[in-house]
């Protein structure tokens, strides 16, 4: 048995698959299986190929239409109605829409403008949808999905059952900083995953060492914008229309990618309440605050 290291693009990011395989044709098998999943359910979400099932749903949310909903699509909207629903309509997939007030060119016109902040509020929403199984319907014209905070740790949690499915007991999907570990090295060491420190660029905060489960991380050092000498992140507050700014950066270890992927954005949203939440949550996690305060809450797992 020998360690196989794959990398492939998909879901605009850089992505890794590490397993260890009884032999060569094996792990490309495993290889292809993956990736293919992963293209797959990239074409079926992104809101950026207008072929995608997302697009054909934004379309009818655009002009308060309806559209009927396949088996996968119904457990991921059942997924997110639980997450706006337990953080208090922080986690809302309808916000996608926000982030046009804070593309990386923003800088060069200023902040937004209160009443265009107010304006576009108007479409967000999940409590504006219209969602009884298998019918998703949109009460206000103009709305939009994005479940981006969603599927990429979706298809991580499903590269790690088609592991399994195919025999691999150890190894790891890494899709863009989501993680699902198969199983531990096979020697039976824990994988050593560091993660990035959100204000020294090229270092790390710390360096976990995990056997099981699944790791996700959120934070506003990948996409931000920078106004009047202000830092502003890509993670926007859909009742308010601002982003986020006590926390810089959260991480979770949970069983499935999915709950620790939510976890962390949804901690993120609570701003300085996050923190306590997190602790109330139970689940391993780390944190750093604007004022360069963190807090790491992991055991080796």
């Amino acid at each position: 048995m020998s360690l196989h290291q794959f990398r492939f693009q998909a879901m605009g990011t850089c992505c890794e698959l590490q397993l260890y395989a009884d032999s060569s044709r094996q792990a490309r098998q495993v290889r292809e299986q993956v990736t293919a999943d992963v293209s797959r359910l990239e074409k079926k979400y992104s809101r950026y190929l207008e072929r995608s099932f997302l697009s054909e749903m934004n379309r009818c949310a655009g002009t308060g239409g309806s559209i009927t909903v396949d088996e996968e699509t119904a457990a991921l909207l059942n997924y997110a109605d639980t997450c706006f629903r337990e953080s208090g309509g922080l986690f809302d997939i309808s916000s996608g829409v926000l982030e046009k007030l804070w593309r990386p060119d923003q800088h060069q016109r200023g902040l937004p403008n209160p009443m265009t902040i107010a304006g576009m509020l108007e479409t967000v929403g999940w409590q504006k949808v219209r969602w009884s199984n298998p019918e998703l319907g949109f009460s206000v014209p103009g709305m939009a999905l994005d479940l981006g905070g969603i599927v990429k740790e979706y298809a991580a949690d499903r590269a790690c059952t088609i592991c399994r499915e195919q025999g691999i007991r150890h190894g790891l999907i890494n899709l863009g900083g989501d993680i699902a570990i198969v199983g531990p090295h096979a020697d039976g060491t824990p994988w050593q995953i560091a993660i990035r420190h959100p204000m020294q660029k090229d270092a790390a905060l710390t360096t976990l060492a995990l056997s099981s489960g699944a790791l996700a991380s959120s934070g506003d050092y990948e996409r931000c914008v920078i106004i009047d000498g202000r830092r502003y992140g890509h993670i926007i507050n859909p009742l308010t229309g601002w982003p986020t700014r006590e926390l810089v950066a959260v991480s979770v270890h949970a069983d499935f990618c999915l709950v620790a992927g939510s976890a962390a954005t949804i901690a993120m949203l609570k701003e300085t309440a996050g923190k306590r939440w997190l602790r109330q949550l139970g689940l391993p996690h780390l944190w750093m605050d604007s004022a360069g305060r963190s807090r790491v809450n992991f055991t080796v797992r």
